[in-house]
């Protein structure tokens, strides 16, 4: 027989209760090295953005194709003798640039141009490395943040499909009557990397500040302004790709005056190749002329956004539109200098760089739409 109860006994749980939430949720994964991953990735996003300059400078000095192989890991070795340099000019003496255009060109104008294309190509295996160390090191030591594993992988993957698009690029002017690489090949080489160079920024921006201010600072985005700066963005990202279709047939170079085009609104014989489609990529007249149409509707475009940015209540979401405003001006200006002085390399090298300060200024624009940063009731950013 069981001895006497207390009263109080009869109405107690036994049944084991869960533990109450502990605050700090939105951080309980493991935060990893976000200082460091952060830094790691802005020294890729410094060596990406000198790529595309260097790019840039071996498509003005017609050296892309002064290596006529595809050797990803001997390729790494220049010419280290005399022979081995006869090799290598004997290869280009056999493509269609050397035989149109550059015939007679001696071996110390070659060895010019095939130190910029081998420059080049050193470079992009200097970034792949810096990836792939960098990548390793945080993996191994297991310093990754929760989630971020896939991403920062899909920059390697994507640095590799760089690397062959950029041989099947040159490939196109190897063979026929080429004298330069396809137009429309280069724009997805110079696209990828702008493509490349947009996910670091935004990585890096987002590593910049904690998981729970990102979670807080989402509650009060402006979904219309980023929307409007994802047009921006995307807009942008064409014109930057018609540009590309400039430089890959010189178009820069003809019908040099402005706002006319051989003192006509379009140029003369714009659809005079067949098929039809060849002139969208082909006809120096219509890719320049397409490319000027472009940069005044985003012009448009981006007043038009800025007008709407204004009226953000967060002062840093101005500002950071403010700068895209003021970059839009800038990149148009020396869009027509560029035209008017014929396409020098010191112009026009300018030029591309604008273009990469507008796209990382689009990006930084768009992710304070997306993620106000906090600030006080007067209105100061904290």
């Amino acid at each position: 027989m069981s001895g006497n109860r207390n009263i109080f006994e009869d109405v107690v749980d036994d049944t084991p209760r869960k533990a109450a939430p502990k605050g700090g949720m939105i951080d309980a994964g493991k935060r990893g090295a976000r200082g460091a991953i952060r830094a790691w990735l802005m020294g890729l996003f410094a060596l990406v953005a000198v790529m595309i300059a260097v790019g840039g400078l071996t498509r003005l000095t017609d050296s892309g194709l002064a290596i006529t192989e595809w050797r990803p890991l001997t390729g790494a070795l220049p010419p280290m003798n005399a022979g081995d340099w006869q090799r290598e000019f004997e290869l280009y003496r056999a493509i269609p640039e050397y035989q149109l255009q550059n015939k007679g060109m001696s071996l110390s104008d070659f060895k010019f141009i095939y130190w910029w294309e081998w420059g080049h190509r050193q470079l992009g295996r200097v970034i792949g490395l810096v990836w792939a160390v960098g990548f390793l090191w945080f993996l191994l030591r297991k310093q990754i943040p929760t989630g971020w594993t896939g991403r920062l992988l899909i920059l390697g993957v994507l640095g590799g499909i760089q690397g062959a698009i950029g041989w099947w690029m040159v490939s196109s002017g190897l063979t026929g009557t080429m004298l330069d690489v396809a137009s429309y090949r280069l724009a997805t080489h110079l696209g990828l990397a702008f493509v490349i160079l947009g996910f670091i920024a935004w990585y890096t921006f987002e590593l910049g500040r904690e998981e729970r201010d990102l979670m807080q600072a989402r509650r009060s985005r402006d979904g219309a302004l980023f929307g409007l700066g994802t047009g921006l963005m995307h807009f942008t990202f064409l014109q930057i790709l018609l540009g590309a279709l400039v430089a890959g047939i010189d178009a820069g170079r003809t019908y040099n005056d402005w706002p006319l085009m051989a003192g006509a609104f379009l140029p003369p014989f714009p659809f005079e190749l067949e098929p039809v489609w060849r002139n969208f990529f082909e006809n120096a007249g219509l890719v320049q002329f397409m490319h000027r149409i472009a940069g005044y509707l985003l012009l448009v475009f981006g007043i038009f956004v800025w007008v709407r940015a204004r009226k953000s209540p967060n002062a840093n979401t101005r500002v950071r539109f403010n700068a895209v405003f003021a970059m839009l001006w800038v990149q148009m200006v020396l869009g027509i200098v560029t035209v008017l002085y014929m396409a020098p390399w010191q112009i026009a090298i300018t030029h591309q760089v604008g273009a990469v300060i507008l796209w990382v200024l689009v990006l930084r624009a768009r992710f304070a739409a997306q993620y106000p940063a906090q600030q006080s009731i007067r209105g100061a950013t904290t």
